[in-house]
Formats: structure tokens, sequence, C-alpha cells
């Protein structure tokens, strides 16, 4: 049998490979992403990477930690995790915010972690800077870098540190501080944070393990350092002005 070729205009015993090249073109522009779900490959993990945080200027969020949602497997056993993280947060005084769902209080929160009496609470839906003082609270105490864990992953973590980002601030996930009911949640927010145009250029993924702290000494050092730089920059800033005003 012979076949007439759109693409050469002949009649051939084959289809040339031009025109399987352009039946094959038409096939993928005819799949959508749900055709083509178990054929897409899984990327590579992303590396975990250790961190040293500035307890000055880094706040720790601990997001939706209930116990009326908190119930599966994964979530449980994040608990100690974020409990770890959490006890070495306050032992370097940093800040600690917490934060709930809108039918949540904060006696829902996990006692292993729960919230002490001067710890700020927000509540929203899954971004937690949406209509709260979230940001407000951040700017008081001159954060810089935002350290987020709790539940879900594909929820409250996954929106609130792109909201974080989109914000100007660094974001660090320890993943093993962060569950969903279903392990993929997990792997998807992973992937996102570190791939995301919004978000791959602020985030950075940890474990429990990987965090270190800057001893209290140096933290404070550079917080005056800081002050001076500041005083210095405003005092050249002043001299500028009398300068363009003369």
């Amino acid at each position: 049998m012979i076949y007439h070729c759109p693409i050469c205009g002949k009649w051939c015993e084959n289809y040339s490979q031009d025109y399987r090249n352009q039946m094959e073109m038409y096939r993928v522009k005819e799949l959508t992403i749900i055709d083509e779900w178990n054929a897409v490959p899984i990327p590579p993990a992303p590396e975990l990477k250790s961190v040293t945080i500035d307890p000055e200027t880094s706040a720790l969020l601990i997001l939706d930690m209930e116990t009326t949602i908190c119930k599966n497997p994964r979530c449980t056993a994040s608990i100690s995790k974020i409990s770890k993280i959490l006890n070495k947060a306050r032992e370097m005084g940093m800040l600690v915010i917490y934060s709930l769902t809108h039918a949540g209080s904060p006696s829902d929160i996990a006692l292993q972690i729960a919230p002490s009496p001067s710890d700020p609470v927000v509540k929203s839906n899954v971004d937690k800077f949406y209509r709260t003082n979230l940001e407000k609270i951040l700017q008081e105490h001159g954060i810089k870098t935002v350290l987020i864990t709790g539940y879900a992953a594909n929820g409250a973590v996954l929106h609130t540190a792109t909201s974080a980002a989109f914000r100007g601030y660094d974001v660090i996930i320890p993943v093993d501080g962060m569950s969903a009911v279903v392990p993929y949640a997990e792997q998807y927010t992973a992937w996102h944070m570190i791939n995301s145009p919004g978000t791959r250029n602020r985030a950075t993924l940890t474990k429990v393990d990987l965090i270190n702290f800057l001893p209290l000494e140096t933290s404070y050092r550079h917080g005056i350092m800081n002050i001076h730089r500041n005083k210095q920059h405003k005092k050249v800033q002043g001299l500028s002005q009398k300068v363009n005003r003369s």
C-alpha cells in the first residue's frame, strides 16, 4: 500500500519522517496534562540545606496545628519535630507566632507545642497574611526571615510561605515540620517552593536537625552594628539634604 504524504506531496510506501513528526505534534497538542498524568516523570528531589538562623531577625511560625484537624499519622508525627525547634527558638528568645483556622482557638493547638500567653496568634484562611496583622507584627520586630512549620503543607504552609516570599521575607521550611494527609501534597509543596518563580529566590528547604542558631552574643553584636550603620546612614542622608538645600 502506498500513502500520499501531505508534507512532501508525494506518494510513498511509508509515511515520511516529517509527516510522522507532524502527527506526533498534533497528538501532543490534543493531550492535556490529565491525559499525560501517569507518564509525567517525577523531578529530582530538592536538596535539603543546613541553615543558620539569626534569632534577632527571624520568627518561627506554627500554622494551624489544631488537634481537631491534626489527626492523621503524618501530622501527629510532625509535632515532636516542631516541638524540638520551638524549644530551641524559645531558648534563643525568638519571636514565635501561631495561626488558627477560622474555627480554631488557642486551646485547640497540640499541647506539646502550645502557645505561651505572650505569643501572637492570627486567624485566617490558608494565607495567614490575609486580613490579619501578621505583616505588622513581623515589621514591628524587625523580622527578615520566617521559619514556617505546620499543617497542611499544601494549605497554610504553602500559601503563607508564598505570601511571605512575595513580601520580601526569606522563607525557611523544615520539611519534617510540615505535613499533609497524603505524601504527594508535601512533595508538591516542596517542589513548588524551590521552583516557582515567585518563591524560588527566597525559599530554602531544610529539616529540623539541620537548623542552627547564631549565638545570642553574636546576634546581639550584629544588631548593634546594624543600628550603628543605620544611624550613620541617616547622618549621611541628613548632610546630603543640607547640601542639596544650600
